[in-house]
């Protein structure tokens, strides 16, 4: 017996990405785009590449559970594979998955699968990028819903297995637009540690958040061996760190007030 499998795409503004997404997913039983309020041509472009598009209003508030959760819900197939725009299925995954299909096993309920992370054009093996393992692939019986606004989680029954082909992420293209995603990002991670009750940050707290970032992908996961994008974004990660609590202490001076 062979299983169903849908893919879920989760995307919102993603005109630039989302034809190599579908693109490399084409031979699945199902593809279903979650668009997540986009107001550019994302639907339009998915439908027009053969995708089933479920829209959903845009909030200001960007809860990332909510468009996986209606994908749980409206995806037809047995497992459900979660994507993003900005990732590709490449042949050897394609393949695994193909043959994952047609060999069911009650063993494990749910799979994560390597990442292959391609940032500013090269594809990253140090620096903390490598093997990146993510929880995609899900028979859908065992998965009950998705919480969490920024880091969200599954609650799914049974055990974790794993892939051995990567999922290609197609990260960061340029400068601009990281900068970009990160001042979103930071945003929405600083208001969420506010409203957790983070400490109060002081200098010792910024000394010892970005030097432990830069120890991690600098020193400990050697990002110097990626070339000069590795040491970049080594560095980009310990700024990307700062902005997220010097956000925080915005907040918390603000809050003070």
């Amino acid at each position: 017996m062979v299983s169903k499998l849908s893919f879920v795409v989760i995307a919102r503004d993603e005109e630039k990405m989302i034809a190599g997404c579908l693109e490399s997913i084409k031979w699945a039983d199902e593809v279903l785009v979650i668009d997540h309020g986009s107001i550019d041509d994302t639907a339009k472009m998915s439908k027009e590449l053969g995708a089933r598009v479920i829209s959903l209003p845009r909030e200001e508030k960007y809860n990332y559970a909510k468009p996986r959760n209606a994908g749980l819900k409206e995806a037809k197939g047995e497992w459900i594979f979660y994507i993003d725009a900005d990732e590709r299925v490449p042949e050897e995954l394609k393949k695994e998955l193909i043959n994952f299909s047609r060999q069911l096993s009650d063993k494990f309920t749910w799979y994560a699968t390597p990442r292959l992370n391609v940032i500013l054009g090269r594809p990253m093996k140090h620096g903390g990028w490598w093997p990146d393992y993510v929880k995609r692939l899900y028979k859908k019986s065992a998965l009950k819903k998705w919480k969490g606004d920024l880091h969200e989680e599954p609650e799914v029954i049974g055990e974790m297995g794993k892939l051995k082909s990567p999922l290609r992420h197609e990260k960061h293209e340029d400068l601009h637009e990281m900068l970009e995603k990160t001042n979103k990002w930071s945003e929405i991670e600083a208001k969420l540690m506010y409203d957790a009750g983070h400490p109060k940050m002081n200098v010792l707290r910024f000394i010892t958040a970005m030097g432990r970032e830069f120890w991690y992908r600098m020193i400990r996961k050697m990002a110097f061996l990626d070339g000069k994008e590795g040491i970049i974004m080594a560095l980009y990660q310990v700024y990307s760190r700062f902005i997220s609590y010097a956000k925080l202490w915005e907040m918390q001076v603000k809050g003070e007030k």
